[in-house]
Order: structure tokens, then sequence, then C-alpha cells
């Protein structure tokens, strides 16, 4: 595995003030002139890196990162008033128009998989790849798989679901996520906040496929933390604002899209039958198996397999140039 592009500094940065009240983040690095490509970040509710960038050869991309709606360095922090997928992608649409770019290459990861398939379905005019990585759908079988009790999560990692469980052990089967919403949404601050941290580290402690003490501590941080817990719940309670199964029964309107599909054997956060579906009903998608890899973008083979993507998108599209 040859591993990342090297670390690069950004060319530019700045916020985009919205309408309703919120400030997006955005930043730009590469080559200027290269290929259009924004990266959505996973969660909702985690943030771009700097990482983020060394998926993509600096010298073919123009490489776009954005922290989504209540993020990373975006505000208000953890806020989810004006906070749906249809706001996220009205802010990449004005990310693309306020840069002057006709098409674009759209990749993410986690949830990122999902942001990027609802925006390449409502405008695929505007998409001329995708690089997904770690497929999340957005289904009801999903939040069970790693909420419910009796969910593969839970029965993969019982030791640490008990930790995420004993919060809300009055609640019915089927009522996690609301049990957590009311105390991620509670006045108290402490409530909040010890909510917010024992969420994170049930997903932080699944996501890679061997254990990983920077994880853990990175998920304890109460900045990083109170956001994603906030949002994901914020999201998930709220059907992701989409309607069931919405990726899959639109998915005719991104076939003639070239995509990479990179999934883990041992994802545990997004389960491989996730990648599988979408793979059996995207006519352009490709699907790769990453063996021995769990969820992290950051595992060293799922990181190799986005960087290869990247690099072979980049042949495609420019050969089709060409021809």
């Amino acid at each position: 595995m040859r591993g990342l592009y090297p670390s690069i500094q950004s060319n530019d940065a700045w916020s985009i003030e919205t309408e309703d009240g919120h400030s997006v983040y955005v930043e730009e690095s590469g080559n200027p002139q290269g290929i259009a490509v924004i990266f959505c970040h996973g969660g909702p509710g985690g943030a771009s890196c700097e990482t983020h960038r060394c998926f993509f050869d600096p010298e073919l991309y123009r490489i776009i990162l954005f922290d989504q709606r209540g993020c990373g360095r975006s505000t208000p922090h953890a806020g989810l008033e004006n906070n749906t997928t249809w706001d996220l992608l009205s802010d990449m649409e004005f990310i693309r128009e306020h840069l002057n770019i006709e098409r674009w290459v759209v990749a993410g990861g986690s949830w990122g998989t999902t942001l990027s398939l609802v925006y390449a379905i409502n405008y695929p005019e505007r998409v001329l790849g995708l690089i997904l990585r770690g497929i999340f759908l957005a289904r009801e079988q999903d939040y069970h798989w790693l909420y419910g009790r009796n969910g593969g999560a839970a029965q993969i990692f019982p030791e640490h679901y008990q930790e995420f469980d004993a919060l809300i052990a009055e609640a019915k089967e089927g009522d996690q996520l609301k049990a957590y919403y009311q105390l991620l949404t509670s006045d108290n601050e402490i409530e909040r906040l010890h909510a917010a941290k024992v969420w994170s580290i049930w997903e932080g402690s699944i996501s890679t496929l061997l254990p990983k003490k920077e994880v853990k501590a990175h998920c304890s941080e109460a900045h990083a933390a109170l956001s994603l817990a906030r949002l994901e719940c914020h999201y998930f309670v709220n059907n992701c604002f989409l309607a069931e199964n919405y990726i899959l029964d639109n998915i005719d309107k991104i076939n003639e899209i070239p995509g990479y599909i990179i999934h883990g054997r041992y994802d545990v956060v997004c389960k491989i039958e996730n990648a599988f579906t979408l793979d059996s009903q995207w006519a352009n998608g490709q699907l790769q198996v990453i063996p021995a890899a769990g969820h992290s973008g950051f595992e060293p083979a799922i990181a190799d397999a986005l960087c290869r993507a990247s690099d072979e998108m980049a042949v495609f599209l420019n050969k089709k140039d060409i021809d």
C-alpha cells in the first residue's frame, strides 16, 4: 500500500453566511485548474480535516472541503434549527455556483456517502463521478443495525453497547434514538454533554478494525462529541429527512454517473450489505471490498483504496475529455 498523498496547505478558506442563520466553513486546496472535487465528511456532525485533502492528487484535483452545518468550524455549533439534508444540498449548490464550477466529482465517507448520493440524485447533471466509502443508505434497518438492542452492532460489540444502552435503559426497543434525543436536547448542560460523550464513544469504539486509544480520546472531546451526537441523533430520529428507501428508489437517476464503492469487510458502523445492495442496483458503480478493514476512512487499506479510486477517476475523466 502506498498510503495517502502528502499533507498540503489550503489555498483559501472562507465562510458562507446563509439567510437562515448558519455560517458554513469552506476551503480550497490543490490545483485551481484541476478537476473539481467536493468531499462530504461523515456524521452528520463530524467535520472536515486536513487529512481529507490527502485522498486526492493535488496536481490533478481542485479539492473543496466544507464543514456541514453545525459542526467543525461552521456555526452555530451543534445547531439543529434549519439543519436538514436539504439544507446541506443547498449549501453544496451555493458553493459550486460561488466557485463557478460547472461539474464536479462528489466524494464522501459514511454519512457523507448518503449526502453524496442524495446530491447526485437531485443534481445528476452537476456530477462527473462519485467516490464513496462506507455506504450508509439511511433506511430504518440501518438505524436499527447501529443503535438497536437487537441490532448487529450491539451483538458484535456487546460490552461497548452496554455502556451506550445504560443511559437509556428504560427506553423500549425501537425508542433508543428518541430517548437519546431527549437527553441531547436537554436544558441541563451536564446531562447533555454526558449523553453526547457516551453516544460518540459508542460509535468511535466500533469504527476501526482494531481498537485505537486515540479514537476514543477524540470521541471524548466535548466540542466534537456534542456536534456529532446532537446532529446524528437529530438526523436519524427524523430519518435523515428522507423517505424510506429514498436512495435505492431513485437510483435510476444516477445510473449514467460512474463511481467507486469502497467498503471495509468488517465495517460494523455501516453494514456491508449496504454496499452490496447499492452495487447491485447502480449500473455504473464499482464495488471494492477491503478485506482487512473496518469503517474508518483512515484505516490504511481504506485510505489506499480511496487514493487509487481518485487516481483512476482522474484518468477516466481526462481520457473522456480527450475522446
